[in-house]
């Protein structure tokens, strides 16, 4: 098939894209589809639905379309094929599209459609520059081939396969942007949106969490294979988030989280964007390369299931933070602060006894991305309890044999990323046990495929890490070293949301659910006092364990009371903390964490 072109004009006043696609048929009427899901993002997502005014015409003359399913149609003509159509774009995430006056920003699956059998053919987009009395100053950036664009990044672009199309994703604003060499590959820092940072700062942090994971492997991939690397974010008052790709990654962060000229040390907000930047650069290799055959399979019209999801989303989530310790922006007592938040995170979820990490990782499209009130006693988190059984699996491994993490995610590079091969299911788990010898399979079994806790404590022991459990300082206490003094007295078993007194969830076996508490319900007043969410803490405070009161609250619009009896908070907050060893345990210590 010859080259497929499309025309990209942007209305931004009207937040819509304009598509123009012309190729032409293969002799017979072509059936053309969208995708369904982002690979990386395991919902299905319906990018049709944002399509309007289709139309099509063969050689130049209008004809009519069928439709054969909510992403696919086709054409009742043979010849020269032209697609007319509008997509409106306000989703703010990075999986879709948007467009206003500030900014520009689509990924490839929600504008372009593809004539079914030419994903192999070579496309061409030209991306017009909008209107410059209502865009200023904007320039584009993608990791699309360049064949001819003016200084602002406009212009026509290619990609040799479908695959590379909507990989790709594309940034237009004015936008500030950072060029910095990691290992000889130019890597862009874009930050569209208004703040003021210490972009030398981030050019350096960034170059160096980049390095240590290209050291991991070996190099690879070469500039010949990866020209360039961009990190397209977006910045707003209060976001986080990301999406992986090949070349680049779409990032969503908050303004204050990014260092101003000036300031020093590594406050919380810039650690945690640090920690977002290693977590999508890292799925460079694992997820967009290493991945598995399920989802490489997939041609995204429908789900794919896997139950080693866990394995990338956990291992890389291990990896992450990880990463910024090996390349000296945090320190081990502040690494082993983030992984005691994971495990409190893990700890403080009912469901973890109920999901198992593997049906997790099944049932993402129905549970992960459509959580509700009940998700906490239902569900377990995938990218932590994964995170969380990467890190036993690496303790055990430098415990019982001479191999580590690193080496097998060197040998799943070597299998299957570097040679564009999907990882069959269980792979990792074949390829731990292959190269360091062991029967892994009782651990799999537990940590995988059971709802047992995870050995954490015994484990970390062995390396000089002190594991215990203490109750909650209170809501903002999310586990690590903590400077306060006082416990709570009291817990009733409920979360509510943030800034108002609704219930946000009831956790299993708690005196709330004991007293018939629902997700959605206000609380109105405890022990015939009122209560908000800023009195909430110290209205628990009065309270005494095993002392029954009455608690008042509207389920819609009736008024509903109950008798609770609070509990004394359990233990469900981890600290771990550096012990004073030497010998075997302070050696593997080192050889994990670093000198």
């Amino acid at each position: 098939m010859s080259t497929i072109r499309y025309r990209v004009s942007a209305d931004p006043a009207a937040h819509r894209y304009r598509i123009t696609a012309q190729f032409a048929s293969l002799g017979t009427a072509p059936v053309l589809r969208l995708p369904n899901w982002i690979r990386g993002s395991y919902l299905v997502r319906d990018f049709a639905k944002h399509v309007q005014g289709l139309k099509a015409f063969v050689d130049e003359l209008p004809v009519s379309i069928t439709r054969l399913e909510k992403g696919r149609f086709r054409v009742e003509g043979q010849g020269r094929i032209r697609l007319e159509y509008t997509v409106h774009a306000l989703d703010s995430s990075v999986r879709k599209a948007w467009l206003d006056t500030r900014r520009g920003f689509f990924n490839g699956s929600s504008l372009f459609y593809c004539p079914l059998g030419a994903e192999a053919a070579g496309f061409e987009v030209l991306i017009e520059r909008p209107d410059p009395a209502l865009c200023p100053g904007w320039k584009l950036a993608t990791a699309l081939t360049p064949v001819e664009i003016a200084d602002d990044g406009f212009g026509v672009y290619r990609a040799d396969s479908y695959e590379e199309l909507i990989d790709c994703p594309v940034e237009m604003a004015a936008y500030q942007r950072i060029v910095f060499d990691v290992d000889g590959i130019p890597h862009s820092l874009v930050l569209s949106g208004r703040c003021e940072p210490d972009l030398p700062r981030l050019a350096a942090d960034i170059g160096r969490v980049c390095h240590v994971q290209r050291e991991l492997f070996g190099q690879q991939p070469q500039k010949a294979q990866m020209p360039q690397y961009l990190f397209l974010t977006q910045v707003t008052g209060n976001g986080y988030g990301g999406l992986e790709h090949r070349t680049s990654t779409a990032l969503v962060t908050a303004r204050d989280a990014l260092p101003r000229p000036g300031q020093s040390g590594l406050r919380k907000g810039y650690r945690s964007f640090l920690g977002l930047v290693s977590h999508e650069y890292f799925h460079l290799w694992n997820v967009k390369r290493i991945t598995a055959a399920r989802f490489a399979d997939s041609d995204l019209s429908a789900e794919a299931y896997s139950e080693d999801l866990w394995a990338y989303e956990g291992v890389t989530s291990y990896y992450d933070d990880l990463m910024l310790l090996r390349a000296g922006l945090i320190d081990a007592p502040v690494y082993l602060d983030l992984l005691a938040e994971a495990a409190t995170r893990l700890q403080r979820a009912p469901g973890r006894h109920v999901q198992t990490l593997a049906d997790a990782s099944f049932e993402a499209w129905i549970k992960y991305y459509q959580p509700d009130e009940h998700t906490p006693n239902a569900a377990v988190n995938y990218y932590v309890k994964g995170a969380l059984a990467t890190l036993c699996l690496d303790l055990w491994l430098r415990l019982h044999s001479r191999v580590t993490m690193d080496d097998v995610m060197r040998a799943l590079w070597a299998r299957y990323g570097a040679n564009d091969i999907g990882v069959p299911e269980g792979g990792l788990e074949a390829v731990a046990c292959e190269i360091s010898g062991l029967d892994l399979k009782p651990q799999f079994d537990a940590w995988l495929r059971g709802t047992t806790e995870l050995p954490l404590a015994e484990l970390l022991a062995a390396f000089g890490v002190t594991a215990s459990l203490r109750p909650s300082f209170g809501a903002g206490d999310e586990g690590g070293r903590s400077d306060a003094r006082s416990l709570p007295a009291t817990t009733l078993g409920l979360s509510l949301r943030s800034g108002d007194a609704t219930v946000a969830t009831v956790f299993s076996g708690s005196p709330a659910e004991a007293a018939g508490l629902a997700g959605g319900d206000q609380l109105i007043a405890i022990d015939g006092l009122k209560i908000t969410a800023g009195n909430w803490a110290n209205r628990l405070e009065a309270l005494h364990p095993g002392v029954a009161v009455p608690l008042n609250w509207f389920r819609g619009d009736e008024l509903m009371t109950a008798m609770v009896t609070p509990v004394v908070p359990a233990a469900d907050t981890w600290t771990l903390t550096l012990a004073e060893v030497d010998g075997e345990p302070l050696a593997r210590r080192q050889a994990w964490l670093g000198a």
